[in-house]
């Protein structure tokens, strides 16, 4: 039964955060009389809430236990003024995301009113090979990741997006370098992304902090220095100092 529980609640996702029954059934291949059952079971623990309209959310007790994760939330709690930072002084999108299977996960984002508009928002999901923070963790994945990541099909977001493996190899090397990445248009058309690594007191990569701006309207190597130092920042209060090399990505 528990797992049938967790099966519904993960049909949920940033980019379906309200369902109705039938597409709880159609996403789990559950039978409509069980799905039925564990959504109210789901709405009595208030895991699950149900709107006016009568489709299902995510409920706010379940929101709050989430809130709980240890990595995430101490994460964006260090990481906050270090983006409010960025975003002051860059008026863009400001983004944090961690490393979960094969995918980046964003946990924090601030957005001007004017700035590009995207798809993902906080807690979703962006390739590894194509966006700045995928390549910052995949570059720091280990050689097990970026094996799995590259012999499989490489999906082309945009006509700009890197598919070619030793392409992609020789980006990944440079990025373990110098800790940064640049994407131009390759998720998003007309959109650029600079990212570079957050570091805890072991060396070991936590996160990607990154900013995300219109194709065009700023210099990259004018952002750059202003993310990077923003990533040192961080990375110094988690830990890591000038004598700790940078080392694999946290999974």
């Amino acid at each position: 039964m528990s797992s049938r529980l967790l099966e519904v609640l993960f049909a949920f996702t940033p980019e379906q955060p309200h369902l109705s029954l039938a597409e709880i059934v159609r996403k789990t291949g559950l039978p409509h009389a069980t799905v039925r059952r564990l959504v109210v079971e789901l709405s009595s623990a208030e895991a699950l809430s149900r709107r006016d309209d009568g489709r299902f959310t995510i409920g706010l007790r379940l929101w709050r236990l989430g809130t709980l994760a240890p990595l995430t939330e101490s994460l964006r709690t260090a990481a906050q003024p270090f983006i409010e930072d960025l975003y002051t002084a860059l008026h863009q999108h400001v983004q944090l995301a961690v490393l979960e299977g094969e995918q980046a996960v964003i946990i924090e984002r601030l957005s001007a009113p004017a700035a590009l508009g995207l798809v993902s928002q906080v807690g979703g999901r962006l390739p590894l090979h194509c966006s700045g923070v995928g390549k910052v963790l995949l570059s720091h994945g280990g050689a097990e990741l970026v094996e799995s990541v590259l012999s499989g099909p490489l999906r082309r977001y945009t006509p700009q997006t890197t598919v070619d493996t030793a392409a992609l190899r020789k980006e990944l090397a440079d990025c373990r370098l110098t800790g940064t990445a640049t994407v131009r248009e390759e998720l998003t058309p007309g959109a650029d992304s600079v990212a570079t690594r957050i570091m805890d007191g072991q060396g070991r990569v936590v996160a990607a902090l990154s900013v995300v701006v219109r194709s065009g309207s700023v210099s990259h190597q004018a952002v750059l220095p202003t993310v990077i130092a923003s990533g040192l920042g961080l990375s110094r209060r988690l830990g890591w100092h000038p004598g700790i090399k940078a080392s694999s990505v946290v999974h």
